[in-house]
């Protein structure tokens, strides 16, 4: 028997709103730190189509981190195994910035979620194509079905202007031999991923061809076979939480991708995408009221993978 998505969102919305003060909305990108933390929105979208939305689910956010999932998919489906001679597949256990592990593993990120192999994954594609970024935007137009999934440049720009540390990486991985093109390019081209914008509906829609076995479930068309959809479902349950992929797992229990703006994708493999956006951040930098709800989710649905 199917749960009622509809009376579930509407409890799990009553039960979030006095978490939404408790958050800390990302400040380290000036251009997010405008956006209120008063925000929250979920949706659930079904393999067999069926939609159910809560709040300020069709107000756009800022994808930020959600986009290196992307990134990784279209990389994974033109280069394959290929792309783990660059970057690990294992957690992290640090700060997803942090440039200590990197020196120390020689130029190699643990994992391609971190903004070290997110940066790995953007010169893979630089390489490729001729902007990373619009590949990756086109991408996201076609998994969500959505043909005006766009930047928000007032994002990037303040990205841009405040990307020291993600230069240092960049620089740091070029000196291992580890970035093959320009160190601006990347980090230009990573900037501008990271500003796309969605709607929580739109999120979960793009996010459904990952529970579909790699098959975007209204056209049908195969972006990855099954076997590396479910290398990506893997990687996303242990890497896609930042440093708090353990606790995570424990409380949600389904592969997940987290951004600082607020956002998290969720798996049900087989069933459905779930999105939630809750612009307040906990210490890890994921969503508070996010985790909260998806925790609630996967409680009051019984569906977990585990």
């Amino acid at each position: 028997m199917l749960p009622d998505y509809a009376a579930i969102l509407q409890t799990i919305f009553a039960e979030v709103q006095p978490l939404l003060t408790q958050g800390k909305v990302a400040s380290y990108i000036p251009e997010l730190s405008k956006v209120s933390a008063q925000h929250f929105g979920m949706a659930v979208y079904c393999l067999d189509g069926s939609t159910y939305n809560i709040g300020d689910s069709q107000q756009k956010f800022s994808l930020q981190s959600v986009t290196k999932l992307f990134a990784l998919a279209l990389a994974f489906s033109r280069e394959g195994d290929a792309i783990w001679e660059r970057v690990g597949r294992e957690p992290s256990g640090s700060p997803f910035n942090s440039l200590v592990q990197l020196e120390y593993e020689r130029g190699k990120p643990r994992n391609p979620f971190i903004n070290a192999g997110a940066l790995v994954i953007a010169d893979i594609l630089s390489a490729r194509f001729v902007q990373s970024d619009i590949a990756v935007q086109q991408f996201a137009r076609t998994i969500s079905g959505e043909p005006t999934i766009d930047f928000d440049m007032a994002v990037a720009q303040s990205e841009r202007q405040t990307a020291h540390r993600n230069y240092a990486i960049a620089h740091l991985m070029k000196d291992f031999g580890n970035l093959h093109n320009p160190v601006k390019t990347v980090i230009d081209s990573y900037c501008r991923q990271c500003s796309l914008t969605m709607t929580c509906a739109e999120l979960a829609k793009a996010g459904s061809f990952l529970a579909n076995h790699g098959s975007i479930p209204w056209s049908g068309q195969q972006i990855l076979d099954a076997s590396s959809s479910k290398r990506l479902n893997a990687l996303m349950l242990t890497c896609g939480t930042y440093d708090a992929a353990g606790d995570f797992a424990y409380r949600v229990g389904l592969p997940a991708k987290s951004g600082v703006g607020g956002g998290i994708l969720a798996l049900v493999p087989g069933e459905l995408a779930v999105a939630v956006w809750s612009p307040g951040l906990d210490a890890t930098g994921n969503s508070l009221a996010g985790t909260y709800a998806l925790e609630r989710f996967t409680t009051l649905t019984a569906r977990s993978i585990f």
